[in-house]
């Protein structure tokens, strides 16, 4: 029996950033999984705070060099991995020196909000997709797991939804404890817009903020899981009333069971 396919896309991953619950799940939610059975690839941005020479992360030349486009502008994708081998599981590290090499996550040493935040989940979304094309990887579940990985259901189910690559998956998104109050700028719809994207899909965007993102990415993806004992109150509102498969927060030992029983009930429909 042909392995199923698991591609996790996270906002954070310990040991590259400091122990949060995210980064935790981040770490060895894939590699528990795996265990089970199926195959894995987990990305992650390559933040400025993630130590590459004590990390030993390398550059993939065959997938680095495409440029991405954002606002008119091209933006080099480069890509990085680095192998976590008590876990026997690589990740994989979307780079860009403009979005990426400062040495904050999204606020600056004042705690201000990053302006370009909402360039960045453009950035981070779309090259995790280009990179799994051109690894040729067809994932039969994508797990998305923070806000800044919350656009990624979006274009998989517009932009990208004729590409056979994307075609016969399914989409989980987990909801957390991390909300931010800050709204990005109202110049987003633009930045998000592609080919293959209809007007009426960005209806969620045109005041961009934490809640517009989740509900978003709720949208397009088939099951939602609760990560965290206390998520914001309108997302979950709102994930409830979709009726969408959902799985209630199972702690933070021994989710791992759970977890993988979910993502078979959603992979089978």
């Amino acid at each position: 029996m042909e392995k199923k396919r698991v591609l996790f896309v996270n906002q954070e991953i310990t040991p590259y950033l400091p122990e949060t619950p995210l980064s935790k799940i981040g770490r060895y939610l894939p590699q528990k999984i795996q265990e089970k059975g199926k195959e894995i690839r987990t990305f992650m941005p390559r933040y400025g705070l993630v130590n590459e020479r004590r990390n030993q992360l390398h550059e993939v030349i065959r997938l680095s060099g495409m440029n991405l486009i954002i606002d008119d502008i091209d933006h080099p994708l480069i890509i990085k991995v680095a192998s976590i081998q008590q876990a026997r599981m690589q990740v994989y590290f979307i780079d860009n020196e403009d979005y990426f090499h400062r040495k904050f996550l999204f606020r600056d040493k004042a705690k201000k909000f990053f302006e370009d935040n909402d360039e960045r989940t453009v950035f981070f979304s779309k090259g995790v997709i280009e990179t799994v094309k051109k690894l040729g990887w067809a994932p039969d579940l994508i797990h998305v797991n923070g806000w800044f990985a919350s656009l990624l259901p979006f274009y998989v189910r517009t932009a990208y939804k004729n590409n056979p690559i994307f075609g016969d998956l399914k989409i989980i998104t987990s909801l957390y404890d991390e909300e931010f109050t800050d709204s990005f700028r109202d110049s987003y719809i633009e930045k998000i817009r592609m080919n293959g994207i209809e007007n009426s899909e960005l209806e969620h965007y045109k005041n961009a903020s934490y809640v517009s993102l989740m509900k978003t990415a709720i949208d397009y993806s088939e099951a939602i899981i609760v990560g965290s004992p206390e998520i914001n109150s309108e997302v979950l509102a709102y994930a409830k009333a979709s009726g969408k498969p959902m799985l209630d927060y199972q702690g933070e030992e021994d989710y791992f069971n759970a977890y993988n029983d979910f993502y078979d009930q959603i992979i089978q429909g």
